[in-house]
């Protein structure tokens, strides 16, 4: 996405592209339906920490992992292969994700590297900082071209200057662009995947949309596929109207389906069944 131009508040004309009003709206009635729910007066803990599980599941399904939740939730070690490393990571990264959310404002960058750095869980000197010229990105699953090293950075700092300047633009765009800059420029050697839909969690938590992450848009790109994703996330790359808003609307429809699975976990809770 270009961060440059004569428009002051860039995120915020996003709102205005063919269906983003729509997916807005639709978003805020799924996730007030989420937050109207009984159990969510008294359980909501409970359905926070099931959303947590649940949203780890899907972003490492879609890092190709794909795991039964069940054994998701029995498993102790993740350390045996690289299905179960990226497991891992993404549970480490959901943990980790509430503790940056006061970062994000003053310094994504920071919260980038901090993330990436937990989903590495190595030494390396690569880990926990954006890609040098000539390094090579673990990232078979995204087949788009690859930025450069010097793209990579003057991209990341427009995406910077945005979150910190704030703006009037909805969460929903807000947490498309931050994901769909992420997954473009792969601006790590690896878990790029993770980090990205990390991220989109915490602009959804942090605007206040979904402040009990509640509502985790991990389950639902899981449940669109990796297919859709990458389709929709041609769109983005291609920086069209028609394709920016297809990718607003699918990261939106991907939060609808998060915030479906746990009015259904509400309603297990609320029958004693989970």
């Amino acid at each position: 996405m270009s961060t440059t131009g004569a428009n002051a508040d860039p995120l915020a004309a996003l709102g205005s592209l063919p269906g983003v009003a729509e997916s807005v709206e639709s978003v805020r009635k799924a996730v007030d339906r989420v937050y109207g729910h009984r159990v969510m007066r008294r359980r909501s803990n409970a359905v926070t920490s099931e959303a947590a599980l649940r949203g780890a599941r899907g972003s490492a399904a879609l890092s190709g992992a794909d795991w039964a939740l069940e054994e998701v939730r029995r498993r102790t070690d993740f350390s045996g292969d690289d299905e179960a490393r990226s497991v891992g990571a993404a549970l480490r990264l959901t943990a980790e994700a509430g503790q940056l959310l006061s970062i994000w404002r003053q310094s994504p960058l920071r919260v980038l590297a901090r993330l990436h750095l937990v989903a590495a869980a190595t030494n390396g000197d690569e880990v926990g900082r954006p890609r040098q010229a000539g390094e090579p990105v673990d990232e078979p699953l995204i087949e788009l071209p690859l930025p450069s090293a010097a793209e990579v950075s003057g991209r990341l700092e427009g995406l910077s200057e945005l979150i910190i300047a704030g703006g009037s633009a909805s969460a929903l765009v807000t947490a498309a662009v931050v994901h769909g800059e992420l997954l473009a420029l792969r601006p790590f050697t690896s878990h790029n995947g993770l980090v990205a839909r990390t991220a989109e969690r915490i602009v959804l938590v942090g605007s206040g949309l979904d402040p009990k992450s509640v509502c985790a848009a991990e389950v639902g790109h899981a449940e669109l596929g990796r297919a859709a994703c990458l389709a929709a996330l041609d769109g983005y790359v291609s920086g069209t109207p028609e394709g920016m808003g297809a990718w607003i609307a699918h990261c939106g429809r991907a939060i609808e389906l998060g915030a479906r699975e746990s009015t259904a976990v509400c309603e297990a809770l609320q029958r004693g069944a989970a």
